[in-house]
């Protein structure tokens, strides 16, 4: 691992989970001159209430280039139908290439248990694709990797059958204002179909300008984080700055890749 020029890749099962859950990490790193590569397991063809198929995968793709312009880092959308992922062989191959080719030293992705099936078997295409990348024998035509990276899982709420129990909090005060720019940029889903969804569509603003300060007030859980984290952010950051934090992204271990420990935290999140 070399401390001055890593290489991590964000595995997301949507266009917009990646920078959801990682868009200010994302935008720290690339600020240090690091490479960050997003990836959107499928297409999000589905993720709409009035259009869907090519059409609404074209928007997606674009408006996952344009977050990624303002992060300055690269995204990456397959070509998998939205709300159809399954955790096959075929999947599975296409993850192993992607991570041996791009040569991450740190992985980020769902956990298994989410209320979204692509959520799931992302992860769990992400987590078949661990020690598989140092196999020499699979997927032959991709030279397979010397190591097996650190894999680390995005937050989320849910509790059942394990809670999320996070290793690592990182303030993103300084980038939140740039994460909200990268959030802006999916017009299909923070206007129109996750306002749609959650029964609140006709409370978005039709104007840009008062579409981003109101997409400022709808997102609180960057907040939450922080709020709910705040033992690990003191941990990291001291007692007078960790408590001052106001947002904040977290990241919990996967076993199945090389660990995540008290050691390496600082070389694969040099943000402290």
């Amino acid at each position: 691992m070399n401390n001055h020029s890593l290489k991590i890749i964000v595995f997301g099962a949507h266009p917009d989970d990646c920078d959801i859950k990682a868009g200010g990490i994302a935008i720290k790193y690339a600020n240090l001159g690091h490479e960050v590569k997003f990836v959107s397991v499928t297409n999000g063809d589905a993720g709409h209430h009035e259009i869907g198929g090519v059409e609404l995968a074209r928007r997606r793709r674009a408006e996952a280039q344009a977050a990624g312009a303002v992060a300055g880092i690269e995204y990456h959308v397959l070509d998998n139908h939205d709300g159809e992922l399954e955790p096959t062989l075929e999947n599975r191959k296409k993850i192993i290439r992607l991570i041996r080719n791009y040569t991450p030293d740190l992985i980020l992705t769902h956990r298994p248990n989410d209320y979204h099936p692509d959520h799931r078997y992302t992860s769990i295409l992400v987590q078949d694709s661990a020690y598989m990348v140092t196999v020499p024998n699979i997927c032959t035509d991709t030279p397979a990797l010397s190591y097996n990276p650190v894999i680390a899982y995005l937050s989320d709420n849910f509790q059942k059958p394990q809670p999320f129990s996070p290793d690592v909090v990182i303030a993103i005060d300084d980038v939140i204002e740039k994460k909200r720019d990268m959030l802006h940029c999916h017009t299909s889903q923070m206007y129109e179909w996750l306002p749609f969804n959650a029964g609140h569509l006709d409370q978005v603003p039709e104007s840009p300008q008062n579409r981003r300060e109101w997409l400022r007030h709808r997102l609180n859980q960057f907040r939450a984080v922080a709020d709910r984290y705040r033992d690990l952010l003191i941990k990291y950051y001291g007692q007078e700055r960790g408590s001052k934090i106001q947002y904040a992204e977290a990241f919990e271990g996967c076993e199945y890749g090389s660990a995540l420990t008290e050691d390496n935290i600082p070389k694969l999140f040099p943000f402290f």
